[in-house]
This record gives structure tokens, C-alpha cells and sequence, in this order.
């Protein structure tokens, strides 16, 4: 028998969202995850607020609805709120039932400003940090730091020389821009919608771009992330921050610290030993700074086996987490998402880790 195509809405619904979401989503477990992190995170969010006046979006579901814009990959917090207002799974995740209003796009972005005056991000991904290391995933021995190139909010017709006396625009919305001659550097010239942008290209031949470089230091047992900063590009960057991430790592035993040919400088592999830091960094095809003192062990072609897992995670962070472009301005508010998006990226890496274990 045919089915009548009813179109009238019913009065009452009786299936909650916890209900409606199968058992075995692959978002339950990173929800688990995600509220034990939280939970764990309660005391400081208690600081951020006053004890009186009228109560704003709750920090856990302001959290996970910004877990579930790097998982989804939505490109925006209006895009975000859109969601939030029809997607069940989005509703289920953040805690929300499905008569609650859904927050203003401008209130959920001041209160995400909140969270960053706190540096929730760092505490975030601590925590999630300690799950990892309670199910012994991390290696204290042996990791590995690279860094990546983040495209700033920025374009180059913002890249304007410092102290110039600037000429009425021909188009106010649209102005044109000629450059071509034009000798600019990051010594001379700076971006005016995002001054802490820098300009930078990837490799020789390439066009330069305005960025901030991420850094990662992961460690190489199952390619977690274990600590993160992100500075202006410059060309030692890479090296600077590699030392600081290394050397303020948990506990003070040697270590193994692998790496690509940019980290095979002189100055960088004495620093690295000085250190207590065994430099495991791919040599320069003319003049290396790595020996055979270095070379002849086994664990040198381990560790350059392993870090390649390093551009697993930035391939996730620039493809799944939104970081090709980062919609951010400052290298604080670039830092806190690249940070935050990292540890989103441990807790799916954890969830996919646990359950291969079974």
C-alpha cells in the first residue's frame, strides 16, 4: 500500500538528540574525550567570569561548537550558527536540545575572545595531553620539529612602505595597486590590516605571501603533537622555535630531535648538544654539520623514517582544520587557533590509536 505524503508537522517530539545519534558515531568517543578535558577545565573557567550579572554562552559548549568548526572544516562562526541550527549531530555535540535558541553570530564571537584572554587553547591542549599520556601513547626519547607556513588574513595590496604619505584611492572599496618594480621587504614595508604578518615564500621561484609560520613538535612513537608555537616568518624562525619547543618539553633525559635539512647549521646542532639534544636532522647534500658520530647509529634512520609523520598533521590542519588561510589576525589569535586545532587533531589521532588497539 502507497504511503500518504503527509506534510504537517507534529506536536510533540519524544526522541532526544542522544537518541537520534547511532552508538557507534565515530563522534562519540572524541565527545568522551572532549568532556573529561572540560571537566578537568572547570576551576579556570571559573576565573574568566564575574560572579554576578547575566549568565553568557556556557565555555564547554563554547568549546565544542569551535571543535566542531575544525572538524567540519566551516569556514565561518555564521556558517558555524547555521548549523547549529538545523544540524542534529552539531545540536547533540555542543549539548544543546532542540528547542534552545541558538547564540548570535557576535555574541559567540566575544565570548570566544573570553577564552583567549584566559589561553584556554594551552590549557586545552595539556589536558588533552594527559589523556594521551595515560593511555601511553607518548615517547619521552625521541621527536621531531618542523614548521609550516600559514597564509595570513592579509593581502598584498595591504603591504604598504612604512611612513609613506598614502595617495588618495581611485576606488575606496577596490583600489589599485600597481607594485611591479617595486623592491619591498619586511624591513621596509608592512601590511596595515595585519601587521604582524610578514612576507615569506616557501621555496626559491615560488611567490611570497604574507604568513606566520606554526611549529610542531611531535613525538615519534604514534605522531602526536605534544607542543606548538607560532611567530612571524622570518628565515631562523624555523630553528628558534625548535630550540624553545625542545628544550621546555616534561622531564630533562636525552633525547633525539629529527628534523629536515633546514635544521642542518652549525650553530643549531651545537646549541642541540649543548642541550643534552642528539640532533637527528636530514643532512645537506654540499656542507652538513652532521657527522658520522650521528649517522652510524640505527636510530638515525628511524628517526628520519618517523618524521614524516610531521606533515601528516600540518596536511590535517591545512586541508581539515582550516589553516591553509587562517581567518585570524595577530599572531596571538593565529597561535591560540593553530594550538587549539592541533589538539583537535590529537583527539581524533587518539580516538583512531585506541580503537586499532581495541
Amino acid at each position: 500500500m502507497r504511503g500518504t505524503d503527509s506534510q504537517q508537522a507534529a506536536m510533540f517530539s519524544y526522541l532526544s538528540p542522544e537518541e537520534r545519534v547511532p552508538r557507534d558515531h565515530p563522534l562519540r568517543p572524541v565527545r568522551a574525550m572532549t568532556e573529561s578535558v572540560l571537566k578537568g577545565l572547570s576551576p579556570q573557567f571559573a576565573k574568566l567570569y564575574a560572579p554576578t550579572g547575566r549568565p553568557s554562552i556556557p565555555p564547554e559548549k563554547l568549546l565544542r561548537a569551535l571543535l566542531l568548526q575544525v572538524l567540519y572544516t566551516v569556514r565561518s562562526e555564521r556558517l558555524l550558527m547555521e548549523q547549529l541550527h538545523y544540524n542534529l549531530l552539531f545540536r547533540w555535540f555542543v549539548g544543546l536540545n532542540l528547542d534552545d535558541p541558538i547564540w548570535d553570530v557576535t555574541v559567540f564571537t566575544k565570548n570566544r575572545e573570553r577564552l583567549l584572554q584566559g589561553d584556554i587553547a594551552q590549557a586545552f591542549f595539556d589536558a588533552v595531553l594527559t589523556q594521551a599520556r595515560a593511555h601511553a601513547l607518548l615517547s619521552d626519547e625521541h621527536f621531531t620539529v618542523d614548521g609550516t607556513l600559514l597564509e595570513a588574513w592579509a593581502g598584498q595590496k595591504s603591504f604598504k612602505k612604512t611612513g609613506a604619505v598614502p595617495r588618495p584611492p581611485d576606488d575606496p572599496g577596490n583600489p589599485t595597486v600597481d607594485f611591479r618594480g617595486e623592491r619591498r621587504s619586511n624591513a621596509t614595508h608592512a601590511s596595515t590590516t595585519d601587521p604582524d604578518a610578514r612576507l615569506a615564500k616557501k621555496a626559491p621561484g615560488q611567490e611570497a605571501k604574507l604568513c606566520y609560520q606554526g611549529h610542531l613538535l611531535m613525538e615519534n612513537r604514534h605522531g602526536l603533537a605534544v607542543a606548538t608555537e607560532t611567530t612571524p616568518a622570518t628565515g631562523t624562525a624555523e630553528r628558534e622555535a625548535a630550540l624553545c619547543l625542545a628544550t621546555s618539553r616534561p622531564g630533562r633525559g636525552r633525547i633525539t630531535l629529527a628534523g629536515d635539512k633546514a635544521y642542518d647549521t652549525a650553530p643549531f646542532v651545537a646549541t642541540c648538544r649543548t642541550f643534552r639534544i642528539t640532533p637527528h636532522v636530514a643532512q645537506r647534500s654540499d656542507v652538513s654539520a652532521i657527522d658520522g658520530r650521528t649517522t652510524r647509529h640505527p636510530g638515525y634512520t628511524l628517526s628520519q623514517r618517523a618524521r614524516k609523520r610531521v606533515e601528516e598533521i600540518f596536511g590535517w590542519l591545512k586541508t581539515v582544520g582550516g589553516l591553509r588561510k587562517t581567518r585570524y589576525r595577530g599572531v596571538r589569535r593565529v597561535g591560540w587557533m593553530f594550538t587549539f586545532a592541533t589538539a583537535v587533531y590529537n583527539l581524533v589521532r587518539i580516538r583512531n590509536l585506541l580503537e586499532a588497539v581495541g
